[in-house]
């Protein structure tokens, strides 16, 4: 027996040689001394005696449980080592140091760097822990009972999947003689309990206040638990603690999810008024001095487009009348003007573009032959003058650097030639086009003429309902004022005049032609009902020459197939005793089919003993042939009273007509 007394520091509750959790440090109370056996085997002592009393000098010293610090003999390294992470020099069990070469004036081994207040392990700043790292339960003292952890190599307990918002869980496994109190005691180190409710099988529910605590509380499960010392088996039990389903919990998470709901929904609608664009400002109603200011607008370049938008809301609200016509035309044909800036815009775009484009071709091209001219060095590289005096290595490099150039300038032209062929495409494009324009047909190329035609005339009536007011406003004010001192206002009179007298030819030519035109257009509708009716027509005799044709074909057939059964007939009366004549002449089949359709429905009646009714039978005869009727089977099979013979089945609503097999009985009775 040892005694092992280490001065100056705290108590140390586990093993450092088998434990990898990092060091927590504590301050003690008062000077603690452990005494402990110590076997040769490296076994730990079965007894433990804990004193407190107070060393020569007066100070601290370390508490070493033999339970926990368990550490072989023959592996001296780990205790070395954790003795000298805390600065004290490695001492064996008699007392004689281990390393030699500790250093006491560094407080550290050689190679092992100093211990600082920052490292891990020393409670100040805790190292990560693993996730699979297991966790140590250790033993639980309440004041009422006590927590005995399970054994660590059993696989964890099972649960329940966790029900959204849990706050409840499930308790079972509690003592016989356990009371509420005892388990307030137990489970209230998780968190703020909110209810309990216990019952009379050993189980309880716990509500806790939020969910994390439900967590703490599933570390409990597993654990045996002992009230006071006693170890009676009412006093004892195993709790299992698992996830509980309450309607609480899950109100409280629906009504905090709607909550989270409601909050999303008024972020995202804050954020969209907040990118929402600003809404146009309202366009002032027309006036006179509205007009003049938007006239001027469309006249400056910068403004147009506010102008534009302007004029067009005025004309939708119905702002033009006979009054301020002239205005709003005068507002229209300053728009116009800029038609012709647009269009040279546009093209000025055009321009830019394909000199772009150019320029884009030649720096390719550019690129491309200097790629060719680097694929010449290469392959000239790669002949066998040169390529012997290179190394296997520089021999590699150049292949590969010729194959990297390669790739590249086939990328390069293959661009260059997608340009190219595009190009051609739109070339090709605007021939598809004018070659489709020149074969459209008659009737579309009259119909299109015709709408564009209905188009200008309206155009041009608009036109002369304007130049109508015009001139009538002109004479009101040529009426008022004197003809001396407007002698500009008569030669615009007559301009007008003249104007409007070559509209009105115009548009009399332009009726002319939309009559004529629409005459054609009829005359080319009625020549296509002709035609129409013509194909039809020869449809219909085609249609009944084919019907014919099969008819012929059929009749044909039905006249060999009689001639062929005659003679037959012959042959066999011939050969028989008794003549057949009489039976011939009143046979009830008529011809082959009839009796192939007698032999099939034998057969399908044969197999249905019970009988079945005339649409079960036509519809097994369908599907060999499409064409049979259902009151020529019906006919036949009355015919034949000594084959087939119908029957009545069921009663009241479920009546029902059958036919039956009955040629064995027939053949009995002929």
């Amino acid at each position: 027996m040892f005694l092992v007394q280490y001065t100056g520091l705290n108590q140390l509750p586990f093993d450092p040689a088998n434990n990898n959790e990092p060091l927590q440090f504590g301050s003690a109370s008062g000077p603690l001394v452990t005494e402990g056996l110590l076997e040769n085997g490296g076994e730990s002592s079965k007894k433990r005696k804990r004193t407190n009393a107070p060393s020569a000098d007066n100070s601290r010293t370390l508490n070493v449980d033999s339970t926990a610090m368990t550490l072989p003999m023959s592996d001296p390294t780990a205790w070395a080592t954790a003795m000298n992470n805390l600065g004290m020099a490695p001492l064996g069990i008699a007392g004689q140091p281990i390393l030699p070469d500790f250093d006491p004036a560094l407080g550290m081994m050689t190679g092992i760097p100093p211990i600082t207040p920052m490292m891990p392990g020393l409670g100040i700043v805790p190292p990560p822990i693993p996730p699979d790292m297991p966790v140590v339960k250790e033993i639980i003292h309440c004041k009422s009972c006590t927590l005995f952890p399970p054994n660590p190599n059993l696989p964890p307990p099972a649960t329940r999947e966790r029900p959204p918002g849990c706050k409840t869980v499930f308790v079972g496994g509690l003592p016989e003689n356990g009371t509420e109190q005892i388990i307030v005691e137990v489970f209230e180190q998780c968190g703020e309990i909110i209810a309990i409710r216990k019952s009379k099988k050993n189980f309880c529910h716990i509500r806790f206040a939020e969910e994390y605590m439900v967590d703490k509380a599933l570390y409990l499960s597993g654990y045996r638990i002992r009230l006071g010392s006693s170890t009676d088996k009412k006093d004892t039990g195993r709790l299992h603690v698992d996830f509980a389903q309450a309607r609480d919990d899950l109100y409280e998470w629906e009504c905090k999810q709607r909550m989270l709901a409601r909050e999303e929904r008024h972020r995202r609608r804050m954020e969209e008024e907040r990118l929402r664009p600003p809404s146009p400002p309202p366009v002032v109603h027309y006036s006179d001095h509205e007009c003049s200011v938007v006239a001027e607008k469309l006249k400056d370049d910068s403004k147009f487009s506010e102008a534009v938008q302007t004029l067009l809301t005025w004309i939708e609200r119905g702002e033009v009348n006979r009054r301020s016509a002239n205005n709003f035309y005068s507002m229209i044909q300053s728009a116009n003007s800029h038609v012709r800036r647009l269009v040279n815009e546009k093209a000025a775009h055009e321009k830019d573009m394909e000199e772009a484009k150019e320029k884009f071709k030649q720096a390719l091209s550019g690129i491309l032959i200097q790629f060719e001219q680097i694929v010449a060095v290469y392959h000239s590289a790669s002949k066998q003058k040169a390529w012997d005096h290179f190394t296997k290595a520089q021999r590699k490099n150049i292949s590969v650097w010729c194959k990297q150039a390669e790739e590249i300038r086939n990328i390069h032209n293959d661009e260059l030639m997608g340009i190219r062929r595009e190009e051609e495409m739109e070339m090709s494009d605007d021939e598809i086009e004018e070659t489709t324009e020149t074969k459209e047909t008659e009737e579309s190329a009259l119909v299109s003429q015709a709408e564009a035609l209905k188009e200008e005339n309206d155009s041009l009536r608009w036109q002369l309902d304007a130049y109508r007011n015009e001139v009538e406003l002109l004479k009101q004010e040529q009426g008022k004022a004197l003809r001396e001192d407007d002698p500009n206002k008569e030669q615009q009179l007559k301009l007008l005049q003249q104007a409007l007298q070559g509209m009105q030819q115009h548009l009399l030519k332009v009726q002319e032609e939309y009559k004529r035109k629409e005459a054609e257009l009829e005359k080319i509708k009625d020549d296509k009902l002709q035609v129409e009716k013509m194909l039809e027509n020869l449809k219909e005799k085609i249609y009944r020459e084919m019907t014919a044709k099969e008819d012929r074909k059929r009749e044909l057939t039905d006249y060999q197939k009689n001639e062929n059964c005659a003679s037959r007939m012959c042959a066999s009366s011939q050969d028989s005793d008794y003549p057949l004549e009489k039976t011939l002449n009143s046979s009830p089949i008529k011809s082959e089919r009839e009796a192939l359709l007698v032999g099939i429905i034998s057969t399908f009646l044969h197999v249905h003993p019970f009988g079945a009714s005339i649409e079960y039978i036509c519809s097994y005869l369908h599907r060999l042939d499409n064409k049979i009727c259902t009151s020529d089977v019906e006919c036949l099979m009355s015919r034949l009273q000594h084959t087939f013979k119908q029957e009545m089945t069921g009663v009241g609503a479920s009546l029902e007509k059958r036919w039956k097999f009955c040629g064995f009985e027939g053949l009995k009775l002929t």
